[in-house]
């Protein structure tokens, strides 16, 4: 039976007190409580185009539900119901309107999160992003968003990740690329992470893929989970398309230089690794975007908290692979000298730089020594080859230890894949920290408009759309 109510309204004011009356409504029963849920969504889609001109007002629409003693009183059921809704709805302004509910409930309690994923709510989600962009670009942004959040604070079961294609991935990426040179695009906010909100799912879905590769059959699978080996969609599409998909790079070094978000670093660095150990991806990026992202690491190495160490021991993961296989090992060699600077104070024992960098522990220690071992770092200038300046094992000059071979160990492939940190723990800033003591306030995590300027590339031979002209 249909739920219809008339209502005559003059202007917003009355838009918005009505909704307050709406939500306040007392249900007591299920079918009390599913009549005020189907008022509630038909007022609100009834007059979305009239009264609801931002993504602000969907979001205030949003709250008014569920910041309701309705909502506090049945949660679980009224949570039960919207999902429910997404598996089964097909009007776009409904769906904005659910995806809302569903986003904003789920980052304040990741239940929903859970519960969605337990109905099969992943499927649902790729197929109304690849159908809806031309519909209503707000929802389909909140898709994107919705789809991340749902993926990153749980396991995807394996027969939602078997469904996610090749043309899904491909599509994510078309996406970016079609964004990349509209700056009327609503895609196209100041805020970094905004601007980047396409890229998310393709770092959220790698970490699937490396967590599946790494545990194909986890014990909280049923027994009829598939168990086959499932292909990285993301790396396969970057292998054999990459040059096709360069934005992406680009805004992930945008991301990595300006998120203070532990988990969404690890997001990146895990992928930056893969890219850096398939040989199909290490030139991926661009010469002068390799030496950005080379100047964003070494930064943050100096910049980390002594508390965070299992982060600076991802960063010296991918830092390997980086020097070793990528166009940083051809000369002109960028920043040679720095580098093995900052390299030989991470191991230094006494002074300053342990007062810096704290007691070196085992796993640094041979972090760094494989990073010192690329060849480029320790091979010897011309001018000094004749006195003997430079010449020898650098892991030995450096660190005093021996060094097996670099290689990508099956060790670091493990350890880089089991890093998670809880989402929206923020890593600290050393500098914000000091500076804070310096004043006498306390050191907090920095945001991404104190982040360092990690610019300072000099200007490679070719030309990469990450620079901004004008900027240093």
């Amino acid at each position: 039976m249909e739920f219809e109510v008339c209502y005559q309204l003059d202007n917003e004011q009355q838009f918005w007190d009505e909704l307050d009356d709406i939500v306040s409504a007392q249900g007591q029963t299920h079918g009390l409580i599913d009549d005020a849920l189907r008022s509630y969504i038909t007022f609100v889609t009834s007059y979305k185009g009239e009264y609801l001109h931002t993504e602000y007002d969907i979001v205030r629409c949003s709250f008014k539900l569920l910041e309701s003693a309705l909502f506090s009183t049945h949660k679980d059921y009224i949570r039960r119901q919207i999902v429910f809704s997404l598996l089964g709805e097909d009007s776009p302004d409904t769906l904005h309107l659910i995806v809302a509910l569903l986003l904003f409930d789920g980052r304040d309690n990741e239940a929903t999160f859970e519960l969605m994923n337990d109905e099969g709510v992943f499927p649902r989600l790729i197929e109304l992003i690849q159908e809806g962009k031309d519909d209503d670009v707000g929802l389909h942004r909140m898709l994107l968003e919705l789809l991340y959040e749902m993926s990153r604070i749980q396991r995807l079961r394996a027969q939602d990740l078997i469904a996610t294609d090749d043309d899904f991935v491909q599509y994510l990426f078309q996406i970016i690329e079609g964004l990349s040179d509209d700056v009327n695009d609503p895609y196209h906010y100041p805020v970094i992470r905004v601007l980047a909100t396409p890229s998310l799912p393709q770092l959220i879905l790698n970490e699937q893929y490396m967590v599946s590769a790494h545990d194909p059959t986890p014990s909280s699978q049923p027994p009829t989970t598939p168990t086959r080996s499932l292909t990285n969609r993301v790396i396969k599409t970057l292998s054999a398309h990459g040059s096709r998909y360069k934005t992406f790079g680009e805004n992930i070094i945008l991301l990595l230089n300006r998120e203070s978000e532990t988990s969404l670093q690890l997001l990146i660095l895990k992928l930056l690794y893969l890219l850096f150990t398939t040989p199909a991806t290490y030139e991926y990026f661009y010469t002068n975007d390799l030496r950005v992202l080379l100047d964003i690491i070494t930064r943050n190495l100096l910049d980390l908290p002594l508390s965070a160490a299992p982060l600076r021991h991802t960063y010296l993961r991918v830092l390997y692979p980086l020097l070793a296989h990528t166009q940083l090992r051809n000369p002109p060699h960028y920043k040679r000298d720095e580098l093995l600077r900052l390299l030989t104070m991470m191991t230094a024992v006494g002074g300053a730089s342990e007062g810096h960098f704290g007691a070196v522990d085992e796993t640094t220690k041979r972090l760094v020594g494989r990073c010192v071992r690329v060849g480029w770092l320790g091979a010897a200038d011309d001018d000094d080859s004749a006195d003997g300046r430079g010449q020898g094992d650098p892991a030995r000059n450096l660190l005093g230890v021996e060094m097996p071979g670099a290689s990508v160990s099956s060790l670091s492939v493990v350890e880089v894949t089991t890093q998670k940190e809880r989402p929206g723990v923020l890593t600290g800033s050393r500098r914000h920290q000091e500076g804070g003591e310096a004043n006498g306030k306390e050191g907090g995590a920095v945001g991404p408009e104190q982040r360092l300027d990690a610019g300072e590339a000099t200007l490679a031979l070719e030309k990469s759309p990450f620079e901004v002209e004008g900027e240093t």
